[in-house]
């Protein structure tokens, strides 16, 4: 490609679209990077990370080890957001720091499991604990009993799985009326539910502080007591298994702290993209990371380790509080948890479509999603985002010797940390390939620290991929497995007419 019409490519990447509504201020994108980040992972993770690394300290370092990456990321992505300030984020910076092929990949991913699976997710959440108030709503009280696909599947129609399902079809119809109803929904729920978490910081602090359990946890930080093996001889008692276990409890932190990219596929609703998602990514990643540290320290301060490693069902912050409020803080936390995951679920489904977006005018997606309506919202892949997430809440997996049932998109989510970081070292990659392809692209923000702290994102990231392909083979290769099968559906859907 020749100088000047590289020029004219970047330039037309760093033009605004133009067909939707503007109606994004700073403070709207924040609360979509902070409210599509806080779902129902902070009250419940710390649980399995605490096993895994075994000591309070190491547990404290586990979370800043993803604050830091995460921050990292957000931080590095500010560049590309206000370099190609377009509708679809993500998708379009991979699409042009390599080809539209990774692009593809992205978005096929994120269409598959990432943003829907997480959809189901936190809406199954949602009925999970609103079944704490009403004992009706359970996922064993069943609407159509569960059927056998095989010895290790099966679908049903839960009370609780008509709930979740109610929650997506209820947040898709607002959002397809317009970006002021999603908008508001999001604002209204983000608030609400970082003034409950910080709400929770405060309390464990303050009126949960335990003498007993300060002295174990912050006096004796660094023992590991209780871990259990990340592998077959592997354990957090020496260097080598404690790096393995830190890395391998990413997987829940990470989880806990994803979708802070989510704000960039809305770059066309948003009033000034080039300085105000740099910044709501900044803003929105450096408050919810630092919520989570301080709910941890509250966690620490509040109950032994030994009661965060073995809390019932893994509810860590349900413990807390019922530790400081025993007739109702198991009622308190069920509320709170209520409205981050419907304030979580509004924020995905209201970005994710707009990614869908960006491949289908690309070509590379059913060409009716990307059409808007007349209140200018991408209605048709805001359906089909919903079908499938809702169609996600239905399977289910079934162990024969326990005769339990769990949640098939509870898998997905196993696979999808390892895919997700994959697109995201790749993502940070593309700022280094297109400062040396498109130097003189218009670029209002440069990655903070460049090339430095891009650098140490992809170095950490990719050392916690290879420990997760090395100890976590069986939820880790299955991940890239799905990626990789986008390979020959992007060969067909290249095909002239085949997307329509």
């Amino acid at each position: 490609m020749s100088t000047d019409a590289a020029l004219r490519r970047s330039s037309g990447l760093a033009a605004l679209d133009v067909e939707f509504k503007r109606e994004l201020g700073l403070f709207d994108s924040t609360m979509v990077v902070v409210g599509s980040m806080i779902g129902s992972g902070i009250f419940i993770v710390s649980a399995d990370m605490a096993r895994l690394v075994g000591s309070p300290g190491w547990l404290l370092v586990a979370w800043l080890v993803t604050g830091l990456l995460t921050l990292a990321a957000a931080l590095s992505y500010g560049e590309l957001a206000g370099m190609m300030p377009r509708a679809g984020g993500q998708y379009v910076y991979l699409r042009e720091a390599f080809s539209p092929l990774w692009g593809f990949l992205y978005g096929w991913t994120l269409f598959l499991v990432i943003q829907t699976g997480t959809i189901a997710a936190v809406s199954v959440g949602f009925a999970r604990y609103l079944g704490v108030l009403m004992p009706a709503i359970s996922e064993s009280t069943y609407l159509v009993a569960p059927i056998h696909l095989s010895q290790g599947y099966a679908v049903s129609l839960s009370v609780a799985q008509l709930v979740a399902i109610g929650v997506i079809a209820l947040l898709t119809w607002t959002n397809s009326r317009g970006l002021e109803y999603g908008k508001t929904v999001q604002n209204l729920f983000t608030t609400t539910k970082t003034g409950a978490l910080a709400a929770l910081v405060v309390i464990g602090l303050l009126l949960g502080w335990n003498a007993p359990a300060v002295d174990q946890n912050l006096g004796d930080l660094w023992t590991a007591r209780g871990n259990v093996p990340v592998a077959s001889g592997v354990t957090a008692a020496n260097a080598f298994g404690l790096f393995a276990a830190i890395a391998v409890a990413q997987t829940g932190s990470l989880f806990s702290a994803d979708a802070w990219n989510n704000i960039t596929f809305t770059a066309g609703e948003v009033r000034n993209p080039r300085r105000d998602i740099p910044l709501s990514l900044a803003l929105g990643t450096g408050l919810v990371i630092t919520l989570y540290c301080l709910a941890n320290v509250a966690y620490l301060v509040t109950l032994p380790l030994e009661a965060i490693q073995h809390a019932p069902a893994d509810r860590v912050a349900a413990a807390t509080l019922e530790q400081i409020f025993p007739r109702f803080g198991g009622a308190i936390m069920a509320i709170g948890i209520m409205v981050s995951t419907f304030g979580c679920a509004n924020g995905l489904i209201l970005t994710g479509a707009r990614a869908y977006y960006a491949m289908a005018r690309d070509g590379l997606f059913f060409k009716k999603v990307g059409m808007l309506n007349p209140a200018r919202v991408p209605a048709s892949g805001l359906a089909l985002q919903g079908l499938w997430a809702a169609f996600l809440v239905l399977p289910r997996t079934y162990n024969p010797i326990t005769r339990a049932y769990g949640n098939l998109y509870t898998n997905l989510l196993d696979y999808i940390i390892s895919a997700a970081l994959i697109f995201y070292i790749l993502t940070i990659a593309g700022i280094f390939r297109l400062r040396r392809t498109q130097p003189d692209a218009l670029r209002p923000y440069r990655a903070f620290g460049y090339p430095v702290v891009p650098l140490l994102y992809l170095v950490g990231a990719v050392a916690i991929l290879i420990v997760l392909f090395a100890y976590r083979a069986s939820t880790t290769w299955p991940g890239l497995v799905i990626v990789v099968l986008g390979l020959p559906v992007y060969l067909a859907w290249s095909r002239p007419g085949f997307r329509d």
